[in-house]
C-alpha cells in the first residue's frame, strides 16, 4: 500500500511539472524557445551580426553536450533593419507564431520600449537587450534584466573625463532623435554639469543621413571642445573622418557602448584614431592574451571560421548568463522560477571584465564604466569609474 502511494504522488508531481511546463509558453518536454528582435541589415548590423553569431556559438556547444536539464535551445532571431515597422512585425512573430520563452539581445532603443507592450503583459522575460538605455529597466520592472551601465552613466562620465583631461569648456551632442539619443543629451548635459562647464549646442539627424559638413561647421562655430555621439556605427565613423578633414583637431568626439566596437578602432588610415568611447566592458582584444578572451577567441573561430569582431564577446556572454539562469532555475521551468534564478546570479565575467550581480531589487549586472580611445587602430583603456 505504501508503495502504491509513492508512486501515485511521484505520478502527480510529474503531472503537475508537465502541466506548468504546458501553460509556460516556449517550453516543451525536449526544448526551450528563446527570441530576438535584432539589426542584422540596417545602420546596427555592425553590433547585431556579431553578437547574435556569439550567442549561437554557446548555445550550439549547450545543445551538443545535451542541452540544460534535457531540453535544447532553440534561438529565433528576426531581422528589423532598425526599422519600428519591421521590429514589431518581428515581435508579433516571435511572440504570437514562434511562442517563445524569453527575449534575448534585441536592439534597438525605440524597438525595445515598443517591444514591452507586448512582453510585459504575458511576462516574457527580456534579458541583456542590446540598448544601455534607462528604460531597459522600466516598471513593471521584474521581467527585464541588464547586463551593463546605462548611456546616461557612459556619456555623462566620458564628458567629465574628457573636460579634466583637456580642460574642454564647452559640450554638444550629435544625435539621432530617439530615446537611444536623447539620453546620451541628458548624460551629456549632466556630465557638463559636473564637470562646471557648458553645454552650448546640438545637431539632430536622419538614420540614413551621410553628409555632415554643415552641422560640423555649426559646432564649430559654437566653439564646441567636446562632441557626444549618438549615431549609427558608419555614422559614427563618418563624423570623425570628416572632423579631421576640415582641420578641426581640437575637437574631441566621444560615443557610448553604440561606437564601442572592433570595426570602428580598425578603419584603414587612421581615420577614427583619437576618437573616444564610454563603455561598460573591456575591449577583447587589447586583453587577447588573457585566459578567458583567448579560450573565448579560440572557441569562436573554431566555430564559426572567422574571428570575433563588434559585440560577439557580448552575445557570447549573454548567452552564457541565460545558460546560467536556465539551469539555476531547474527542469520544472517557468517564467517565474526563471526570474527567481535571475535575481541569484552573482559572479565574475573574466570575458567582458565585470563583476556581474543581480538581486531582487537589482536587475542591471554591472555598473563600471570604461572610457577608451582608439590608438593606432586598436581601443586603449584609459579611465575606468
Amino acid at each position: 500500500m505504501k508503495n502504491v502511494i509513492m508512486r501515485l504522488a511521484a505520478t502527480a508531481l510529474t503531472a503537475s511539472a508537465t502541466l506548468a511546463n504546458a501553460q509556460t509558453q516556449g517550453v516543451t518536454d525536449d526544448e526551450i524557445i528563446i527570441g530576438s528582435v535584432n539589426d542584422l541589415s540596417g545602420i546596427f548590423a555592425a553590433v547585431g551580426v556579431p553578437a547574435t553569431k556569439g550567442a549561437n556559438v554557446v548555445f550550439d556547444r549547450v545543445n551538443a553536450n545535451g542541452g540544460i536539464h534535457g531540453r535544447t535551445i532553440r534561438y529565433v532571431v528576426e531581422d528589423n533593419g532598425y526599422q519600428m515597422p519591421r521590429a514589431m512585425q518581428g515581435y508579433n512573430k516571435l511572440l504570437n507564431r514562434d511562442k517563445v520563452f524569453a527575449m534575448l539581445q534585441s536592439l534597438g532603443t525605440p524597438m525595445n520600449v515598443a517591444g514591452f507592450k507586448l512582453l510585459d503583459p504575458k511576462g516574457i522575460p527580456n534579458v541583456a537587450p542590446l540598448s544601455a538605455a534607462r528604460q531597459m529597466l522600466q516598471e513593471p520592472m521584474d521581467n527585464k534584466f541588464t547586463a551593463f551601465s546605462t548611456y546616461f552613466d557612459q556619456s555623462r562620465v566620458g564628458v567629465k573625463y574628457l573636460a579634466e583631461q583637456f580642460g574642454g569648456q564647452s559640450v554638444c551632442s550629435m544625435y539621432l532623435p530617439t530615446d537611444f539619443g536623447e539620453e546620451i543629451v541628458e548624460g551629456t548635459k549632466a556630465g557638463a554639469e559636473e564637470a562646471g562647464i557648458a553645454f552650448v549646442a546640438e545637431t539632430t539627424h536622419k538614420p540614413d543621413e551621410t553628409d555632415f559638413v554643415g552641422s560640423l561647421s555649426k559646432l564649430k562655430e559654437e566653439g564646441c571642445d567636446i562632441v557626444t555621439i549618438a549615431l549609427g556605427v558608419r555614422q559614427a565613423i563618418t563624423v570623425v573622418g570628416t572632423a579631421k578633414k576640415m582641420g578641426l583637431a581640437d575637437m574631441k568626439f566621444l560615443g557610448t557602448s553604440a561606437s564601442f566596437l572592433t570595426v570602428v578602432a580598425q578603419v584603414p588610415g587612421g581615420v577614427t584614431d583619437g576618437f573616444y568611447a564610454a563603455a561598460s566592458w573591456q575591449d577583447l582584444w587589447s586583453r587577447a592574451e588573457d585566459p578567458a578572451p583567448a579560450a573565448f577567441i579560440e572557441e569562436y573561430k573554431a566555430a564559426t571560421g572567422e574571428d570575433p569582431v563588434g559585440f560577439a564577446m557580448l552575445g557570447y556572454s549573454a548567452a552564457e548568463t541565460m545558460v546560467k539562469a536556465l539551469e539555476a532555475a531547474g527542469p520544472d521551468l517557468t517564467h517565474e522560477s526563471f526570474i527567481a534564478a535571475m535575481e541569484t546570479l552573482d559572479y565574475q565575467d573574466e570575458l567582458v571584465g565585470n563583476h556581474m550581480t543581480f538581486g531582487p531589487d537589482d536587475h542591471q549586472g554591472a555598473d563600471s564604466v570604461y572610457v577608451n580611445v582608439v590608438e593606432n587602430g586598436a581601443w586603449k583603456m584609459v579611465y575606468e569609474e
